[in-house]
């Protein structure tokens, strides 16, 4: 059984997740998300660039390669429908080469979507998380324990640690390893958090190891009910002082906006991480809150 740095496994277990199902909020805001319209020509490019699929999911052009993270381009994740679609469709992306998986959840491992990448690409992903995509019909795995990097031509993708759990199956629970992505390049630094709680731990030993970070894609929702959440995943303020342990130029924030999965008004986590990132003079530093479909060069 897979355990955090500091020991522990955040894993509420369903005595406390019913009591969350029996008391969730209603939003009643009527936010949408805001949407680029992208035909995909940008991520043909071989410039570097950034661009927002939804969720957790980035498509990051760098390295003349094409790397996605926890992709999903499914309709929806269990009774949630997606708040928005997909920032490119998938018969527009150019050739998937990379595919990073931060941890075995449905939302971040969606082997509807791993389908019709196919078989072609590499997938990346934590320990004991490759037996479910290789039964799916994908034999290019590679799996890494925390700290371990994989070399695949010209760029290197670690496995870093985060502050979470897994379960896929009541029976797999916690037997899966989970963290954050690392991926380095001629152009620069990437990193992906995944799913995370706060931890300073966790962000002072990635920066430690990997200083000089370029662009920090971090969640910044999923927070709310807090009693509930915050073991697991952080809110937009604590995302903001994970960004400034990392000592990182660029924060994208993600994992809000696209699917309801927890109790906090939709369009709040936005509102929240800028006006915490205005709170500080951050010289040389930025926040990018990509709308769904938005390519940013880097």
């Amino acid at each position: 059984m897979y355990k955090n740095l500091d020991g522990t496994v955040p894993d509420p277990g369903f005595g406390a997740f019913l009591r969350w199902q029996l008391n969730r909020k209603t939003d009643t805001t009527g936010f949408v998300t805001p949407v680029t319209p992208n035909d995909g020509s940008a991520l043909h490019a071989s410039a570097p660039s950034l661009t927002w699929i939804g969720h957790a999911t980035y498509a990051l052009r760098v390295g003349g390669k094409m790397v996605v993270t926890d992709p999903i381009w499914s309709e929806r994740v269990g009774t949630q429908k997606r708040k928005a679609p997909p920032g490119v469709a998938l018969e527009k992306m150019p050739r998937i080469d990379v595919v990073t998986i931060s941890h075995a959840h449905y939302d971040h491992l969606d082997l509807p979507t791993l389908r019709r990448i196919g078989p072609e690409a590499l997938y990346v992903v934590p320990s004991d998380v490759g037996p479910i995509l290789r039964e799916a019909g994908l034999p290019r795995v590679v799996e890494l324990g925390w700290w371990q990097t994989h070399e695949h031509d010209g760029l290197a993708v670690t496995l870093v640690p985060a502050q979470h759990w897994s379960m896929r199956v009541p029976w797999d629970r916690n037997k899966r390893l989970w963290g954050g992505f690392v991926i380095d390049s001629r152009e620069g630094r990437a990193y992906h958090a995944g799913d995370t709680a706060f931890s300073e731990r966790v962000f002072s030993e990635i920066a430690e190891r990997f200083p000089a970070i370029d662009w920090a894609m971090l969640p910044i929702g999923a927070y709310d009910p807090e009693w509930f959440m915050k073991p697991q995943h952080i809110g937009p303020e604590d995302a903001v002082r994970a960004f400034d342990i990392l000592g990182a130029k660029a924060f994208f924030a993600m994992h809000w906006g696209t699917f309801k999965l927890t109790d906090e008004p939709l369009g709040e986590p936005p509102a929240r991480a800028r006006k915490c990132f205005a709170s500080t003079p951050r010289t040389g530093k930025r926040l990018l809150i990509p709308a769904v479909g938005e390519t940013i060069p880097l």
